[in-house]
């Protein structure tokens, strides 16, 4: 079934005979006729009752009729949404580490629904690595993580830096070096998080050996760090979305540098209006 055969059929019922679908079409009758009846055999059902030299269509070309006007339909739609002059619409499927999603995005994800609303965002969470390989293999239009690594099949982009702070309860009393946080317990994320090699990287270089306690919630986080039971180092859009209002205290460091976050997406999945309206709204945010 072709495209073209059930635009040919749908004139042939407006027109109300071959001869005038023909000139509508620009075609000679012949081969309206021929595409008609190779139809006709695919579907196994007659469109047409052929009464002498005319015809009328029949009750399964009734039936026909509406899913030829709904596929019909829906080309129109496709090549309007593809269009990238055109607004924004249908399905968009992003990811993003837990630390965008809780910390930049929210904010983000309202404005653009509030612009787009014709957009159905769909947002994951998951590891890098994770969602790398969700977008090369087209299970989702972009991702956004914290790691600038060549990877077959994807494009990418910087996007903001995330600077990193070191948050302690209120409690807890000043942190001004490392050596502060002596026999005190560190909450982060599990191994394989970019913020916790920064972490091990800054222990390592000052010779220092703390336990970390691997939490794969930056909610359990903030709540073990709002105990007291220790210290953590989280992004700090993390930070100003809701340890601030935990009772816990931001301390910066300037061996703590800012990581970059980098949005990618498959270098083959063409135009796509909705993925770029978002990137574009991302740099918007974070140019401020």
């Amino acid at each position: 079934m072709e495209l073209a055969q059930i635009r040919m059929f749908k004139t042939v019922v407006e027109a109300g005979s071959i001869a005038r679908a023909a000139e509508k079409l620009f075609c000679v009758p012949s081969n309206i006729t021929a595409r008609i009846k190779a139809l006709e055999a695919e579907l196994g059902v007659a469109l047409f009752l052929r009464e002498g030299r005319g015809l009328r269509i029949s009750p399964a070309g009734q039936t026909f009729l509406v899913y030829a006007e709904k596929i019909l339909a829906l080309t129109v739609e496709a090549k309007r949404a593809l269009d990238p002059a055109a607004e924004p619409s249908g399905p968009l499927r992003i990811g993003a580490i837990e630390s965008s999603a809780t910390g930049r995005l929210p904010r983000l994800l309202a404005k653009f629904h509030k612009r787009y609303p014709q957009v159905a965002l769909e947002l994951t969470t998951g590891t890098w690595s994770q969602l790398l390989d969700d977008t090369v293999n087209h299970r989702l239009d972009g991702a956004i993580v914290a790691v600038d690594v060549e990877r077959a099949q994807l494009k990418r982009t910087p996007m903001y830096r995330e600077e990193l702070l070191l948050i302690a309860s209120t409690s807890f009393g000043p942190v001004r070096d490392i050596g502060d946080l002596q026999d005190k317990t560190l909450f982060m994320w599990p191994p394989g998080c970019p913020y916790r090699a920064a972490l091990e990287h800054w222990l390592l270089r000052r010779g220092q050996a703390l336990p970390i306690v691997s939490l794969a919630s930056y909610g359990a986080i903030v709540g073990c760090v709002s105990a007291g039971a220790g210290v953590a180092l989280v992004p700090k859009g993390v930070f100003e979305q809701y340890a601030k209002g935990a009772g816990c205290v931001g301390h910066e460091f300037a061996e703590l540098t800012a990581i970059e976050n980098l949005f990618y997406w498959h270098e083959n999945a063409g135009v796509h209006p909705a993925r770029e309206a978002f990137v574009a709204m991302l740099r918007e945010e974070f140019a401020q």
